[in-house]
Order: C-alpha cells, then structure tokens, then sequence
C-alpha cells in the first residue's frame, strides 16, 4: 500500500508539473481585470519573437524584480568583488552563500581568449507573509585578465557573447558589468546591447483561448512576450557608477548599435533604398539639429553622379544619395580636444541594400547574406545618431549611398565606360566591385562642394580580401597621413571596433587599373597584388584635388558580421572619432 501510494504521488506530481509547463506557455486571460482559465486552447502562430528591452539608467528596485543576475568582468577583478562578501545584498539583493560564488569562480580560467561563465540556481529567501521567489538565476561570466596589444582590454567580443549566452529569453536581468576604474562606459554599452538584435522574423506558437468578445480577443493579441535586461556598472571597489554622461553615452551607443544591427538584418525586400531614406527621415524627424537632402533616380545622373545612378539603375527602386547634416545646439559644452580641431568631420557609407554582383553574377552560395552590403552605411548611420544623441559638440556630416545592384535589362554591363562625380571616366571590368564607385561619387561631392570638413571616413564592407589581410575581427583602414592611421588604430582599440592597416602606397598600385580606354578600370588586374589596399586607393583616386584635409578608409566586410547577423561595427569607431561626450573617457 504505501509503495502504491507513493507512486501514485509520483504521477500526480509529474501531471501537475506537466499542467504547469503546460499553461506556462498560454497566453495570460484576463476579464475585467481578473485572470481567468480558458474554457478551451486554439494554437496562434505570431510573428516576431520576444522584444528585448535594455536599460541603463542605476535603479536599486532591480535587484528585488531581477528573476536572473550575469556578473561581468576580468577574472582577477572578479574574485576582489567576490571576496568582498558583506556588500552581497547591495549588489544581488540578496546574500547568495560565499561558497556558491567562489566555487564558480573557480572554475573558470582567466587566461581563456574567450573568456567563460559559470552559472548556478540560489534560493531567495523571503521576508514575513511574501510569496516565495523561484529559483534564482546567477551568472558569472569571467574575461580574460590581459590582452595582446590589438584587442580591447575588456575583450568586448567576448562581452558580447558571455551576455547573451548567460541571460535567460524571458524575464527580468541584472548584467552587471565591473569595468573597473579605467574602461569607458560607451564601448562596454555597445557590446551588450550587440548581444540582443532586434530584428527577428520567426513565428512563434502561443496557445490563444476562444473568446466570448472582441475586446478581450485584441488585447491577448496585443500581449507580447518581452523581456528586460538592466545594465549596471561597477568600479574597481564594486560600487556602482552613476555619472549621467558616461551612461548616457552607453545607452546611446547600445541604440546605435542595435539599430545597425537592425537594418543589416532586415531583408532587402524589406529595407530598399526607398525604406532606407525613410528610416533616416524617421529617426530625425523631430531633431531640428539635423538636416536632410537626397538626390534620387534620374536626378543622380543629371547632375552626373554616375557612379551611384550606374550601380542602381537596374534595381526596381531608384539608387539615391542621402546627405544628413548635424549641427550642434549653440549651448553645448566644448571638450578640451575639440578646442584643438573644430573641423567638421564627414562620413561616407556603402548602402548596397542588396547586391546580386549585377550581370557579374555571384554564385548561389556566394550571394547568399549579401543583404549585409550595406552594413557600411548602417554603422556611420547608428554612430551618427548616437552622436546627435549625445551632443557632440562639433559639426557632422553623412552621406549615404544608397543602391541595389540588381540585374535587369538596364544593369550597368561590364565593359561600359562611366563618368563619375569627380569627372574620371572609368571602364566597367566587374559589375561586382560596384562599392567603390558609389563610394567614389560621394567623396568626389564631399571634398569639393564641403569646405568645412577637415576628415572624410567612408565605411563600406568592400571586399573578401579585407578578411586575408585583417581577419573577421579587425578592419582594414587605409589613410593618407600615418598621424590619421594612428589615430584610428587608437579609436578602434578605445571603442571596441578594431582595425588595423593596410599598405598605403598609391604611387605603386595605381597601375593595377589601367585602361586603353578610359582614365581607370573599376577591378585589379591583379588579385594578388594588394587587393584591398587597390579598392581604398580607387576610391581615393576620387578626392577632388583641391582637398587638403584627411581621410580615412574603412573597409569591414570580415567584422561587420557573425553567425550570419548584423555586428552594428562602426558605431562605436565613428562615435571614438568624433569625439562623443563621456563615449571611451571616464572622468
């Protein structure tokens, strides 16, 4: 009898358990204001998964709604925090066992390139009459202690992938990041916010009751499944940092990074050039410091923009340029480093929204992700509006070339000589190295029709040799002053967003697109002969003589994307640039 019993009990448990799993996956009824148990369940199919929200702002009241708590940081500074057992409650809410956090710390390697995590349940224990919490998630995710001369301190890579992989689809949590006394906010923000894209195309299945009235119907169907994620930073001595800027500067950087991510992500059936013109009006439409102008369609080629209106004349909508100026509010605050170089700073991305390689055609395998061509574009795009954002105090320009080099029967063909916007004639050899020359009309228009930029940066995913010559991780950067290259090298090591340099050396490549018929050919002669230093120099060879300011090439065809999403690279490099308050500077 009580061995019948006992497995009786059993059974019911793992009913009741099942009935648990079951109705937690059903959508919540409610009927003035009460909940309510279906009389029966039909299947919905939805569109788009689970939102994630991310927010910034310090908020103690965290600590008690958090279901699950990531702590972030290098694995010797981890265990100075974890040794300092009396301040458990101020960071967790609660007071986790000392033996549970040093055990997992534990068993991770500092020295791990990619850094690890441990994650274990605690119990929460509760006070007087309140409803017992479920078990608590806690996550510790350890970087490596010392990095090489070419990576971020922080190895923000591996942020991004040790907060996403600790943190739960679904409910509350607290990522704590220590990023000690040293390592700006900014880059730290854009990291975790790479770690929850937004765009998401998957239908997902929710049990749906029937329903008795309409009313009731809407607002089950109007009740998404989102989760929260709320990012608190920690100093060297674990208190938590509440500097309003630097904050700032991470919640705008995580914005602009999510929205290049975004738009990378988005198909191009989506995102043509028409939406992509609309997403720019969307985002400024009620910011009187920025300005708008296009040029679209037939109007590119009279005004002899040859370049851009060549590449999408094929396409189904019309190629565009998309010129955005920001001007800042007369009241902000000048840093010390602008007071020595107020110049203007321009710049310039590639926005194939899709690029099939024209009559030039890409293999089946070879076209596939090529919605990713204009995660050049979608960088400076997110990086300029984290910079408006913020304020930067000092005047930004962007142009956007935006196209889809698509096959028709009015694709640009191989061997059709052009004229671009600097007045050069080029001879078409591929069809599918069309980045350079929309890249070309925009520099041309920049250094002559500009003369308050003192920088160009273009930004484009190039071409395939840039992965040879920097990897998946680094940009390659070509620029005209070994000062410029420098100084680049350092915003890519501040912000996250690495590069490295490529051969510069004009005078020796240059013959690579030689032409009997025109003033240069679009494609090398020769593929191995500095592939991705040749494509900058074109788009150098574009700069209208009279310019005397700098420029930089940006060419992050390897970092712009991985595991076949969007990266949001560029952001965090143009906001290091130009010099965005509180982004890579702690005060």
């Amino acid at each position: 009898v009580t061995i019948r019993s006992m497995i009786m009990a059993v059974t019911m448990a793992i009913f009741t358990a099942r009935i648990h799993v079951i109705t937690g996956f059903s959508t919540a009824l409610r009927h003035q204001g009460k909940r309510i148990n279906p009389p029966f369940s039909t299947t919905v199919t939805r569109l788009f998964a689970a939102k994630t929200n991310i927010s910034f702002t310090p908020n103690p009241e965290i600590r008690d709604k958090a279901t699950s708590t990531v702590l972030v940081g290098r694995h010797a500074a981890l265990k100075s925090l974890i040794d300092q057992t009396d301040s458990y409650v101020s960071l967790f809410g609660f007071r986790p066992h000392p033996e549970v956090l040093s055990s997992m710390h534990s068993a991770l390697d500092g020295n791990a390139a990619a850094g690890g995590s441990s994650s274990s349940y605690v119990i929460v224990p509760t006070v007087g009459p309140a409803a017992p919490r479920p078990p608590h998630k806690l996550s510790i995710c350890a970087l490596k202690n010392s990095v090489t001369r070419n990576n971020h301190p922080l190895s923000l890579h591996a942020v991004t992938d040790l907060v996403r992989g600790a943190t739960p689809s679904k409910g509350v949590t607290h990522v704590m990041v220590l990023v000690e006394d040293y390592f700006g906010l900014g880059p730290v923000g854009a990291a975790v916010g790479r770690s929850f894209p937004l765009f998401n195309r998957k239908t997902t299945k929710k049990s749906r009751v029937g329903y008795a009235d309409k009313e009731s119907d809407n607002e089950a169907e109007n009740e998404d499944d989102e989760s929260l994620v709320h990012v608190t930073f920690l100093n060297s001595e674990g208190k938590v940092i509440k500097n309003q800027l630097e904050i700032a500067a991470a919640e705008a950087a995580a914005d602009g990074v999510r929205l290049a991510c975004r738009l990378v992500d988005t198909h191009p059936e989506e995102l043509t050039t028409t939406a992509f013109a609309e997403e720019c009006r969307s985002l400024f439409e009620n910011d009187d410091t920025v300005t708008i102008e296009e040029i679209v369609g037939d109007e590119l080629k009279e005004k002899g923009y040859g370049g851009i209106y060549n590449v999408g004349k094929g396409a189904t909508h019309a190629p565009r340029l998309v010129m955005l100026t920001y001007n800042p509010p007369e009241d902000v605050m000048v840093t010390d480093d602008l007071e020595e170089d107020k110049s203007t700073i321009a710049l310039v991305g590639k926005g194939i929204v899709y690029d099939t390689g024209g009559l030039a055609i890409k293999s089946r395998v070879g076209m596939c992700g090529m919605k990713h061509d204009m995660g050049g574009a979608s960088g400076v795009l997110g990086g300029f509006m984290a910079a408006v954002k913020l304020r930067t105090p000092r005047k930004i320009r962007l142009f956007l070339c935006l196209a889809e080099n698509a096959i028709g029967p009015n694709s640009v063909r191989n061997d059709d000589i052009i004229t671009l916007y600097s007045g050069k004639t080029v001879e078409i050899n591929n069809s599918d190295a069309e980045g350079r020359l929309v890249l070309g009309d925009a520099v041309a228009h920049v250094t002559k029709h500009c003369d308050d930029v003192g920088l160009v940066l273009d930004m484009a995913t190039l071409t395939g040799a840039q992965l040879v010559s920097t990897g998946k991780m680094h940009a390659a950067i070509l620029a005209n002053t070994e000062e410029l290259e420098q100084r680049a090298v350092k915003a890519g090591l501040a912000s996250g967003d690495l590069c490295y340099p490529l051969l510069y050396a004009p005078e020796l490549l240059k013959k690579e697109f030689n032409s009997k018929v025109a003033d240069m050919k679009n494609s090398v002669k020769d593929r191995s002969n500095a592939q991705c230093s040749c494509a900058g120099h074109f788009i150098e060879s574009h700069i209208d003589e009279n310019y005397q300011g700098g420029w930089i090439h940006v060419d992050m065809a390897g970092p712009g994307s991985k595991a076949e999403r969007g990266t949001g690279y560029g952001v965090g490099l143009v906001l290091s640039l130009v010099g965005a308050p509180g982004f890579d500077t702690r005060q």
